[in-house]
């Protein structure tokens, strides 16, 4: 039997991206009749059809579909191996995948590699925006070697837990509201708001906020970006309320107001990475340099 063929398999992704045979074989630098033959072998191989080709545009089969969205794991899986023998061929010591959860602070990431530059250029940091449920998951399968998670997480066989981060929070305004000194549940749930996701721990923790001081508002906006909260905030359209990390480089901006929390919120982070029977230097040296990051 014969294996899957992966240039193939990446041709099949082109075409469920792109819409078209002519367009793929434009992005892949193939021949149109490369595409159709790779498209032929493999819809043998796998003995269904892939592909309904329409008048101008072409879709998947629910087995194309499905084949797509287990072959793009291939194609990363086929690129990680490709990376690791690389750099065990030219000396280098490895690349380590990080989980960021939503608030991390944009500031902070770029002052952690540019500091790995320096200390050990044969490390490499690919950075996943993953919430931090997700990312105890990915640990747990082996996906991730290290996860930026919000704290507490539940204990987790295999994964070891440590405190890094214990940030506080402030309500960011539009400058064009007349806000108080301190920004209090009680007043800020009769104004417009902005939110993380439903989904994330910082939404779990904003909310717990104002539920401490008796108020279940609704956010008027919910994100998992910070960067959009902050947009919106500057576009005098709603408050949202982040990590002061997050938003240093806003004091001084003429269209936003930042201001303190009564009562005070903290968001606690934790550093989360997988117990290895073995020592893992590039893993090691990422730990302990998110470590000093640490407060």
């Amino acid at each position: 039997m014969r294996n899957l063929n992966l240039d193939q398999l990446q041709t099949l992704i082109a075409i469920a991206d792109l819409g078209t045979f002519a367009a793929a074989a434009q992005a892949l630098h193939l021949a149109p009749p490369t595409i159709s033959l790779h498209i032929k072998e493999l819809e043998a191989r796998m003995g269904a059809a892939l592909l309904i080709r329409g008048r101008r545009n072409t879709e998947l089969t629910p087995a194309g579909t499905a084949l797509v969205h287990e072959g793009r794991k291939l194609l990363a899986a086929s690129d990680d191996l490709i990376d690791l023998v690389q750099r065990r061929a030219s000396g280098r010591e490895g690349l380590v995948k990080v989980g960021v959860s939503a608030g991390v602070s944009v500031r902070l990431l770029p002052m952690v590699l540019e500091r790995l530059v320096e200390r050990n250029p044969g490390v490499d940091i690919k950075l996943e925006a993953v919430g931090s449920a997700d990312a105890m998951l990915r640990l747990k399968a082996g996906t991730l070697d290290i996860g930026i998670v919000a704290s507490p997480q539940a204990v987790s066989a295999g994964i070891r837990l440590i405190p890094w981060r214990n940030d506080s929070m402030v309500a960011l305004l539009p400058a064009s509201w007349d806000a108080p000194d301190v920004v209090t549940p009680e007043w800020l749930a009769t104004r417009r708001w902005a939110s993380f996701a439903p989904a994330t721990q910082m939404h779990g923790l904003i909310s717990a906020w104002f539920g401490q001081a008796g108020h279940n508002p609704r956010p008027y906006l919910t994100m998992s970006y910070p960067g959009v909260l902050k947009s919106m905030a500057a576009a005098s359209q709603s408050a949202a309320i982040l990590p002061m990390e997050e938003v240093k480089d806003q004091m001084h901006e003429e269209g936003v107001q930042v201001r303190p929390l009564s009562p005070p919120l903290m968001r606690p982070m934790a550093l989360a990475y997988r117990e290895l029977a073995g020592p893992n230097p590039a893993v090691a040296s990422v730990i302990a340099l998110l470590t000093e990051f640490g407060s």
